[in-house]
């Protein structure tokens, strides 16, 4: 097919404009992926003790239960988490649920990322012992410990005034975090 001249050399314009775009957009992209991460998306360090000292949490635990369906049963847990007021970064969260299958209750801990991971978190209840967690995985949100609670352990959270979440960050400086227990006893009794 023979276009005219005019015709043909937008024809030729129109090719090219859409070649030069579509080589502009894939190198951006390929400059996308050779890029340094943004520092949104890189994980934030674990707080100091100074960082610490601002954490606040909300007021008691928090009761919540979910039924997969009408007919199944409540499931329940209870809840309390320590936030950064200054950033809104969760710098430790407690839930502990009853296994169904056990009736033993199980605390899941969700720390910040940039720990000192072989050295795992520890539990205190007072100036009572010390529980020591081992941090089981890591992701975008933070890092994980879950255990179940022993007898003893559960007996002093239910007893005590203050439970002490304690772990090192990067530098191997040791961050305790304060978690009041106040009304622990009164929200374990509605999950058990």
């Amino acid at each position: 097919m023979r276009f005219p001249m005019p015709v043909q050399s937008r024809l030729v314009a129109l090719v090219a404009a859409v070649l030069l775009s579509a080589g502009a957009a894939h190198a951006q992209q390929g400059a996308k992926k050779n890029a340094a991460p943004a520092p949104a998306a890189q994980p934030a360090p674990a707080p100091t003790q100074a960082q610490a000292d601002g954490a606040s949490g909300q007021p008691g635990w928090i009761v919540r239960c979910t039924s997969a369906s009408r007919d199944a049963p409540l499931e329940c847990a209870m809840e309390q988490n320590a936030v950064l007021t200054k950033t809104g970064q969760t710098v430790v969260l407690i839930n502990i649920r009853i296994a169904p299958d056990t009736r033993t209750p199980i605390a899941l801990l969700q720390l910040p990322l940039g720990l000192n991971l072989p050295v795992g978190a520890k539990l205190q209840v007072d100036e009572g012992k010390t529980f020591d967690l081992q941090i089981q995985t890591c992701e975008n949100r933070g890092c994980y410990a879950s255990t179940p609670v022993a007898p003893d352990l559960l007996a002093a959270l239910r007893s005590g005034k203050q439970l002490r979440v304690s772990f090192q960050n990067m530098a191997k400086e040791t961050i305790a975090i304060p978690m009041p227990l106040g009304d622990f006893a009164a929200a374990y009794d509605k999950i058990k």
